[in-house]
């Protein structure tokens, strides 16, 4: 831990500087020179500054679109591809290309295991201050000072939540540390670390208001409180931290991760909390059902989508009352037009940075005659029309897929989009390399050329919680007759069909369509990096036998693309597809007419265990000899 570095200077606000986050300032000082810290604690302005900050801080350490510097969190899984831009960074973790000598990213934008202590400091710095110095409320408005503190206690607990979500067994700091402190701090247990947190959102909830209104919305209310307690309490409950088996574990309390079934009934509680909370008797939370099932109009009032995209789908991440009704926590302004520009297909003048990949194309299921939902990889696809030549039309799919997906024939902006030829072309300069190009998030009638910031997905929507108290419940009775509704709830709000009945009295077919829905629904929100790690899915059984199935389904890698399929889940390789000109094909663009045809695109490492945690940096463990290396590193 970079502790010479976090704890040489106290954070003290230069006199006289402005409110705004991104041009605060502050000035080092010697500990004992108490004139600054006096001065930043007895004035309430002074010590408001440092939430400010620290707002700014969090938001930077856990960015849905650009969790990796320049890239999203989503092409170093089996949700997508990133280009060789950046220095190819995405494709380096990919590779294996990283250690605790250094990441690929070495310009963390405050992610990392030294970042996030770094803020923690500010963290214990400010609510050490007011009690010490008894900074007084604001004047203008009564209870400020204890929102504030409120607040801060939720930043301390969520950065330790980022630390432990990348780290697993941390440090928790809840103190600020002098120079002169021996440097002998230690790991504690990650359900240690969980209960820590869950006591600094109590505080935090005690303190902060229900809800907030107008200029303020967005700030740390109670629902972001319980949110953070239900996501650590379901982690605690996964394979990784209860009962599951990671090879080679040399974690040091492994001890004490053998399975607990009340790990998932404190998951299931804590997921409860957040779904029944109300303000003034009315459910703070609900799901965003704007427009109806006639409506594809993009925010210009025209469809240029062949009647695939729902408005209300598009809208889900633009639209103010959709956040006020299902966003938990989230930061603002995530990114601008440029990253729009970094997203689209090069006939419309972008570099196509992050593809789909044909892992999570298949993860979509279509709609039956019978008017259910199933995989297309269920064994009655076929029988229901399912053809993997005319893989998006044979059948119809989730709608979330084709708000998510552009693929060979989609209408995307009013043209067709063509990956056989011209400059959409698969393997074209700044084109695909998986045969997809990523549409969820993007506003069509957006021009990359026009000045816009988005706020991106939410850290947290609704949906995750319905899916943790529905894990939790499913995993500790078995299916029932809520949680059916629960997910059918969602499921229906994107105009999909609902579960088929049978799962009601399946807990292992429940299982998979809960964690289908997961997948499906929080797609490219920086969910997916952790949900297969804290599943352990890159060792589990039933991934290995699929992939030694997969190696033995053929002579090329091409060939087993094409015969055993759905891909194993162990991070190991991704596919893709591509169009093949056919007289019989189905897929008509302009006079031809094409197939589709899978492909297999890379191979990728996963080491089980090393790549299931990050590496604590060489220099942090030099500095403190006391902490120890992550499994495997």
């Amino acid at each position: 831990m970079r502790f010479n570095r976090i704890y040489t200077y106290l954070l003290v606000v230069v006199a006289g500087v402005s409110l705004s986050a991104c041009d605060d300032k502050f000035l080092d000082r010697r500990p004992d020179d108490q004139v600054d810290e006096q001065q930043t604690f007895t004035r309430y302005n002074k010590a408001n500054q440092l939430v400010t900050d620290l707002y700014a801080q969090i938001k930077s350490a856990n960015r849905p679109l650009v969790f990796f510097n320049h890239f999203s969190s989503a092409p170093v899984t089996d949700e997508a591809e990133g280009s060789t831009a950046e220095g190819s960074l995405t494709n380096k973790f990919n590779a294996g290309d990283w250690s605790p000598a250094g990441f690929p990213d070495r310009s963390s934008t405050g992610q990392y295991w030294w970042d996030l202590y770094s803020k923690i400091r500010q963290a214990n710095v400010f609510l050490e201050g007011v009690k010490k110095y008894g900074t007084p409320d604001n004047p203008l408005q009564e209870g400020d000072l204890g929102k504030r503190i409120g607040e801060v206690y939720f930043m301390r607990a969520y950065l330790h939540y980022l630390a432990a979500r990348m780290y697993g067994e941390v440090v928790y700091v809840d103190r600020t540390i002098l120079p002169t402190e021996t440097m002998d701090f230690k790991k504690e247990s990650f359900h240690t670390i969980v209960s820590k947190i869950a006591q600094d959102c109590d505080s935090a909830f005690a303190r902060v208001p229900a809800t907030w209104g107008g200029a303020d919305f967005g700030r740390i209310d109670k629902g972001a409180c319980l949110g953070l307690k239900a996501i650590v309490r379901w982690m605690a409950a996964t394979p990784m931290w209860n009962g599951g088996t990671m090879p080679n574990d040399s974690r040091q309390f492994k001890g004490e991760y053998t399975y607990s079934q009340n790990r998932w009934a404190a998951a299931r509680d804590a997921a409860k909390a957040v779904l029944d909370f109300k303000v003034e008797g009315a459910p703070r939370y609900s799901l965003y059902v704007g427009h109806d099932q006639t409506d594809f109009k993009d925010d210009a009032g025209v469809n240029n989508n062949n009647s695939k995209v729902y408005g209300r789908l598009w809208d889900m991440y633009y639209s103010m009352d959709a956040y006020l009704k299902e966003a938990v926590f989230f930061v603002t302004r995530d990114k601008d037009n440029n990253w729009q520009g970094d997203i689209y297909m090069p006939t419309w003048g972008g570099s196509s940075r992050q593809m789909p990949v044909q892992e999570q194309v298949d993860e979509y299921e279509y709609i039956a005659a019978n008017g259910y939902g199933y995989p297309i990889y269920s064994t009655r696809a076929k029988a229901d029309g399912y053809d993997d030549e005319n893989p998006y039309e044979s059948v119809k799919r989730d709608p979330r897929f084709y708000r998510d997906i552009v693929y060979h024939g989609s209408t995307f902006k009013g043209k067709v989009i063509n990956t056989a030829e011209g400059a959409d072309r698969l393997g074209a300069s700044n084109s695909t390399t998986t045969g997809y190009f990523l549409r969820k998030l993007l506003r069509e009638s957006w021009n990359r050329d026009k000045s816009f910031t988005i706020n991106g997905p939410p850290v947290w929507r609704l949906p995750e919680f319905i899916y943790i108290y529905s894990e939790a419940v499913n995993e500790i009775t078995g299916p029932n007759a809520e949680i059916y509704e629960l997910l059918n709830q969602v499921r229906r709000r994107s105009f999909m069909a609902p579960i088929p009945p049978e799962a009601q009295s399946s807990k292992a077919l429940m299982d998979e369509y809960i964690k289908r829905e997961r997948r499906v629904e929080l797609f490219y929100e920086n969910n997916r990096i952790w949900t297969t790690r804290l599943y352990l899915e890159p060792n589990a059984t039933v991934e290995l036998n699929r992939e030694a199935a997969w190696q033995a389904g053929g002579t090329t890698n091409d060939e087993r693309s094409q015969n055993v399929w759905p891909y194993p889940k162990t991070q190991r390789m991704i596919n893709g597809m591509k169009p093949v000109e056919d007289p019989n094909g189905k897929i008509v663009i302009g006079t031809k007419k094409y197939k589709m045809k899978r492909f297999f695109v890379e191979s990728r490492v996963f080491v089980a265990p090393r790549h299931y945690l990050f590496p604590i940096m060489q220099s942090e463990i030099q500095r403190t000899p006391s902490l120890i290396q992550n499994p495997g590193w």
